[in-house]
C-alpha cells in the first residue's frame, strides 16, 4: 500500500474535474456526472441493474481512451460477456481481473489469473486487488462486489478496515472507483455510506399487476447538487435507460401567449376566443360523450397551423381514433403521414410514469409540440404505483408544459353515463380551464351538452350548449335556456314545445 495521502491545493478542491458516469440520466441527476478520482457506492438487491450500470461506466472510459479495470469477485469474464453481448457491446479494452472460481477445471501449464476468495484470507485478496490496479494502472475501476469481502472479514469491524483500507489505496492514485453492493447482509451497512464519496441505490418493485417497475436515488453526493428523490429507470438493449424526476421549475422558455383556436368557430365563442397558449384544459364528461372527439378537434386545427401535435392514448387504439375521426370527417391520417400529429399509444401495465414524463419532455423539446393530449387521466392513473401521488406529478407535468408555451387537454372520464356522476379524481384545481359534456334526456332520446364552467385565464360564456358529432365535425347549438338541471343529472324542460335537436 501507499503512503499517507498529501493535502490536495485549494486550486485542485475548487476545480474537480467530473467523470461521466456512462448514462445520461444519471449525468443529468447528477448535473454533470461524479467528482473523478473518488470512492463511490452502488448498492441494490440482485436484478436492480448494478452490473449494467458498472460496465455502462466502465465503457464510458474506454471510449474516452482511459484504462479501465474491472474487479469480479462473484462473475465470470464468460458472464460479463454475456451481459455485454445483449446489450450489443464488447468488452474489449475493458481489462477483467477475475477473482471467482472457475467454471472449467484449469490448466495447470496456464498462467492464471482466477483465485476462489473462499479459499484465501482477506488480507490476501485485497493484496492481489492492490497489485493488479499497480500493474493496469486504471483511471476507471468497479470492485464487484463487496459482499464477497463482508463474507472474507467475518466481522463488521474487519470488514470496516478493509474498505477502509481500499480507499486509502486510491487516494493517491488517479482514479475513480465504483463499488458494487447487493446488500445481502441482514441490515444494511450504512457504516458504508459514511465511507463512500457518494451512494446510489437501485430499486426493483413488484406490483400487483404489470411489468416490475425499477427506480434509483441518489442518497448522498458530497460536493454535488443533485436532483432528490426517486428516479424511474428500465433495463433495456444498451444498458440503464434512467428518466430523472422532471422539476419544472428547470425549465422554463419565453413564449407569446397568445389564443389558440379549435377550428370550430362556435367552440371558439364558448370558450371567450379560445384558449391561450401556456394553459391547460380539462375536458369532464361520461365515456363516449365526445371528449376525445373535441380534443381531436383541436389536433387538427394545430397540424392545419403547421404546428406539431401529440396525442397520448391510454384508453384506446389507433384503430378507434382514426376510425372517429373518419367519422368526425377530421383529415387525422393525412396529418399523422406528415408527421404533425404524432399518435403515441402508452400501455398503463407497461410504463413508469418516470417514462411517460421523459417521452413527454421528447415530444416537447425534440419534435416541437405544440399541443398535448392525454387520453385519459384515468388511464394514466392506473399506471401509477400510488395514486396519491398522481395529483403531484401531474401539477409537475402541467407547470413544465406551461413553462414551454404548450396548450394541454386532458380528458377525464366519469363514473356512469347518465345521473348524478363523480369522477375517479379531482383535477379542476390543477386546470386553468375545464369544460363539461353530458348526456341528458329529452323527449325520449339521448343528446348532449357543454359547458366551460372555468376559465382563469379570461372571459367565457356561461351557458350550457347542446352539441353533436356528424360526418362535419363538431357543432354547437343556442344557449339552452329552457332546460334546468342538466348537469345534475335531473334535466328538466321549462318551454311549451320539446325542441328537436337544436344542432341539427
Amino acid at each position: 500500500m501507499t503512503g499517507p495521502s498529501r493535502a490536495a491545493p485549494d486550486s485542485d478542491i475548487k476545480d474537480l474535474p467530473r467523470v461521466s458516469t456512462g448514462s445520461e440520466g444519471l449525468d443529468d441527476i447528477l448535473g454533470g456526472g461524479l467528482d473523478a478520482n473518488r470512492m463511490y457506492l452502488y448498492e441494490g438487491r440482485p436484478g436492480t441493474g448494478k452490473t449494467t450500470i458498472a460496465l455502462q461506466f466502465l465503457l464510458r472510459g474506454v471510449r474516452d481512451g482511459e484504462r479501465v479495470l474491472y474487479i469480479s469477485l462473484s462473475e465470470t469474464r464468460r458472464e460479463l460477456n454475456l451481459v455485454a453481448h445483449r446489450h450489443g457491446w464488447s468488452l474489449d479494452g475493458v481489462d477483467i481481473f477475475e477473482l471467482v472460481p472457475p467454471e472449467t477445471t484449469l490448466d495447470p501449464d496456464r498462467e492464471l489469473t482466477v483465485f476462489h476468495p473462499a479459499e484465501m484470507e482477506l488480507s490476501e485478496t485485497t493484496s492481489l486487488i492492490f497489485k493488479e490496479v499497480e500493474r493496469i494502472n486504471p483511471t476507471r475501476v468497479v470492485l464487484d462486489s463487496l459482499s464477497e469481502l463482508r463474507l472474507l472479514a467475518q466481522n463488521p469491524l474487519r470488514y470496516r478496515r478493509q474498505v477502509l483500507a481500499l480507499k486509502h489505496f486510491f487516494t493517491n492514485r488517479n482514479c475513480t472507483v465504483v463499488l458494487l453492493d447487493d446488500l445481502s447482509s441482514s441490515q444494511d451497512d450504512l457504516q458504508l455510506h459514511s465511507i463512500a464519496h457518494g451512494v446510489v441505490m437501485l430499486e426493483q418493485l413488484a406490483i400487483d399487476y404489470g411489468a416490475e417497475r425499477r427506480r434509483l436515488r441518489v442518497i448522498k453526493m458530497r460536493g454535488i447538487r443533485f436532483r432528490g428523490g426517486f428516479h424511474d429507470f428500465t433495463i433495456a438493449e444498451g444498458g440503464l435507460r434512467i428518466f430523472p424526476r422532471l422539476v419544472a421549475a428547470e425549465h422554463h422558455k419565453a413564449f407569446a401567449g397568445k389564443l389558440t383556436l379549435s377550428g370550430n368557430a362556435e367552440l371558439d365563442q364558448l370558450l371567450g376566443g379560445g384558449l391561450e397558449r401556456g394553459t391547460n384544459a380539462l375536458l369532464i364528461g361520461a365515456a363516449g360523450v365526445g371528449k376525445s372527439s373535441v380534443a381531436l378537434t383541436y389536433a387538427i386545427a394545430a397540424a392545419e397551423r403547421g404546428e406539431h401535435a401529440v396525442f397520448f392514448a391510454f384508453d384506446e387504439g389507433r384503430g378507434t381514433v382514426e376510425a372517429r375521426a373518419r367519422t368526425l370527417g377530421l383529415p387525422l391520417e393525412k396529418h399523422q403521414e406528415s408527421g404533425l400529429i404524432r399518435f403515441q399509444q402508452i400501455d398503463p401495465a407497461e410504463l413508469s410514469p418516470g417514462e411517460f414524463a421523459a417521452a413527454l419532455r421528447t415530444s416537447v423539446e425534440v419534435d416541437n409540440a405544440r399541443l398535448v393530449i392525454i387520453d385519459s387521466l384515468n388511464g394514466y392513473l392506473n399506471a401509477m404505483p400510488d395514486e396519491r401521488f398522481l395529483i403531484l406529478q401531474m401539477h409537475e407535468l402541467l407547470s413544465y408544459l406551461a413553462q414551454q408555451g404548450v396548450l394541454t387537454i386532458l380528458i377525464l372520464a366519469q363514473h356512469g353515463l347518465v345521473g348524478p356522476m363523480e369522477t375517479p379524481l379531482d383535477m379542476s384545481y390543477l386546470s386553468d380551464a375545464v369544460l363539461m359534456l353530458r348526456y341528458f334526456e329529452v323527449g325520449g332520446t339521448v343528446r348532449r351538452a357543454l359547458s366551460v364552467v372555468k376559465k382563469r385565464s379570461g372571459h367565457h360564456e356561461h351557458t350550457i350548449r347542446e352539441f353533436r358529432l356528424g360526418s362535419t365535425g363538431i357543432k354547437l347549438g343556442p344557449p339552452l335556456r329552457e332546460f334546468s338541471g342538466i348537469f345534475s343529472g335531473n334535466p328538466r324542460y321549462t318551454g311549451t314545445d320539446i325542441p328537436e335537436g337544436s344542432a341539427e
